[in-house]
């Protein structure tokens, strides 16, 4: 049985979720928790559209045939494979014959399918429009080394709205930000994994997420959302220079001294070169707190450029010896006691279908 449904129902059906595009497109974004289930390779993609460009429809059609037939037998069995409970969801681009193809073969073989109407852009297309929906936000503030990343995991842990937008970039945010992390995603794919959980969030409770600037990385934050939490309010943990060094080493003393040097030299420009030659010096001496210490310089003299440029209310929280639980716990305890800020509710899911073309 197939069966083809809008993007808010498709996205909320069982099954198990294949994207049929070739491995590139797939590459370039996805529906997040999507598995690249490619009906053609880059290559087959490529002679395809060239066919259909020189040849016209029939022609790439029994090209794309002759390419994928062989394939069939083995699509079905790695869909079973998938597909626990023989429910199967899939897509392609706009919702055309390669979904079709695919969800015909994979009907023929017994497993119940549904396809997604308009496809991948589709999707695209709701994901650009999320960010704008609005939230009631809390920016978590606080220079470097205060141990921002662990205090938002621990009010996730407490059942709060957490954002962690460093965690779908895979990258810290700093200079030192991509040491220990996977790739970075494309930017499309940042912004999908963003919309999903955007969207999935309860519209009368807050999300916190921490201060960032636009860009992380090579990710930059959607306008929409950057603009939202420009504007929210900002709890600032606040601890002594001493805790901040002893975070900064627990969290990158294990990387080794060519990575530090390296991510060091990246700031060199605005470090200034006799800071950066004697930051350096240090951490090829392994000593790692005072190399820090000379670099937070910077990094704190950044940090007050950006609060001074935002005209919010600003909530200045000491946390001296406190865990990241215990800080989760009084950022809790602080804004409950704030007046709330609930915003509208955001547009329905909308389906933004297109017409099936191929």
């Amino acid at each position: 049985m197939t069966q083809a449904l809008a993007l808010s129902d498709f996205l909320a059906a069982p099954g198990v979720l294949l994207d049929v595009r070739s491995p590139a497109e797939f590459a370039q974004g996805h529906i997040p928790g999507a598995i690249s289930f490619p009906l053609f390779t880059d290559d087959e993609r490529a002679q395809v559209g060239t066919c259909y460009k020189q040849q016209g429809r029939d022609a790439a059609v029994e090209l794309g045939f002759a390419l994928a037939g062989p394939k069939f037998a083995g699509f079905i069995a790695q869909a079973r494979s998938l597909a626990g409970n023989g429910r199967v969801r899939l897509h392609c681009w706009r919702g055309g014959m390669r979904s079709e193809a695919v969800a015909w073969v994979l009907g023929m073989g017994g497993l119940s399918v549904t396809t997604l109407v308009g496809g991948y852009k589709t999707f695209r297309r709701w994901a650009l429009t999320v960010p704008a929906w609005t939230r009631p936000i809390w920016i978590l503030g606080g220079m470097t080394g205060t141990g921002k990343t662990a205090v938002l995991h621990a009010l996730a842990e407490r059942g709060e709205q957490v954002l962690d937008l460093e965690a779908i970039a895979h990258h810290r945010g700093s200079s030192f930000g991509m040491l220990g992390q996977p790739p970075q995603p494309t930017n499309e794919q940042f912004e999908n994994e963003i919309a999903v959980r955007w969207a999935g969030f309860d519209p009368t409770r807050p999300v916190w997420i921490e201060a960032e600037s636009k860009r992380i990385g090579l990710c930059r934050v959607p306008e929409p959302l950057f603009r939202q939490m420009d504007r929210a309010a900002v709890l600032e943990l606040v601890r002594p220079q001493a805790e901040r060094l002893e975070i900064l080493v627990r969290d990158y003393g294990g990387f080794s001294t060519d990575d530090l040097v390296a991510a060091t030299e990246r700031i060199r420009k605005r470090l200034g070169g006799l800071r950066t030659q004697e930051a350096i010096a240090l951490l090829q001496a392994r000593r790692l707190p005072e190399a820090f210490d000379l670099l937070l310089t910077y990094y704190d003299k950044t940090y007050t450029y950006d609060l001074t440029r935002r005209s919010v209310p600003r909530y200045p929280i000491e946390v001296a010896g406190l865990s990241a639980a215990e800080c989760g716990d009084r950022l809790l305890a602080f804004a409950r006691a704030l007046p709330a800020t609930v915003s509208e509710d955001p547009p329905a899911l909308c389906d933004l279908a297109l017409t099936p073309d191929g």
